[in-house]
């Protein structure tokens, strides 16, 4: 066999290792050794032998009195060092210029900031009628779809003074009292996105958003898709819909999100 041929193959021992570490990664914190076999589907014997190495090895470590397992420290530090590595608006960009390919839509990424949300990049659809997205356009709350996936993840504490702030505008006929927004942003996080239409920043813009997590499943970016009004599919099974959903997802998990 050629080294070439062989390294296609991969290792198959370190590939069934792997799939009990990331099994007591999606587990409960402490496992026991029939648990882990159940979920990793192998039988319990093979799984421990896999365990007595993993041990040694420090990605796993079990407790003594209970005999259940969870992962060591040097797969804290793995973690650590990962994360550390991780540039999430570097990802970011990447994310928004897929989907502008995938849908070709103008897409904007969005983080928080001390004044809140604000446009870090956008890319530009291959089409002649295009939305453009000026690069550090601060967002309100309640009249961008970016701000209103920040403020439907976001802790309640730090969105209601703001909330408050721009409800004294009436910028937004429908959203008259705090319970007006409630119900909006209850079914932003039921939906998983924050579309926008009327009574947007812009006339004639239409928008959608959803919210990317980070490892501590909290919010740290928004994903948006911003269209000419009656040009883009806003519908909920829509194409524009499912692939910002996924985009978002997808970049979730890569930063380290398990929601």
């Amino acid at each position: 066999m050629s080294e070439e041929t062989d390294g296609k193959h991969g290792v198959q021992s370190l590939e069934i290792g792997m799939n009990i570490v990331r099994t007591m990664v999606t587990g409960q914190r402490y496992m026991m050794l029939r648990d882990i076999a159940l979920a990793a589907d192998m039988p319990a014997s093979k799984v421990h032998r896999y365990l007595v190495s993993l041990i040694r090895s420090g990605v796993v470590e079990q407790d003594l009195q209970t005999s259940r397992y969870t992962l060591g420290p040097f797969a804290l530090n793995m973690g650590l060092v990962a994360l550390d590595r991780l540039d999430r608006v570097r990802l970011g960009l990447a994310a928004i210029s897929e989907l502008r390919d995938a849908i070709n839509e103008t897409i904007a990424l969005a983080v928080w900031s001390e004044t809140g949300p604000v446009i870090v990049r956008w890319e530009r659809p291959r089409r002649a009628i295009t939305v453009n997205v000026m690069t550090g356009t601060s967002l309100k709350l309640l009249t961008s779809a970016a701000g209103r996936v920040f403020a439907a993840w976001l802790p309640k504490t730090l969105m209601d003074p703001l909330i408050s702030n721009e409800l004294k505008t009436k910028a937004i006929p429908d959203l008259k009292t705090k319970a007006d927004v409630e119900a909006m942003l209850s079914k932003v996080r039921s939906d998983g996105v924050a579309p926008i239409s009327s009574n947007y920043m812009f006339s004639g813009v239409e928008a959608v958003s959803a919210p990317v997590f980070n490892f501590k499943n909290e919010i740290t970016m928004a994903l948006s898709v911003v269209g000419v009004a009656g040009m883009i599919d806003m519908n909920e099974n829509s194409p524009v819909i499912t692939e910002l959903k996924r985009a978002a997802q997808q970049l979730s998990e890569r930063l380290g999100s398990a929601r």
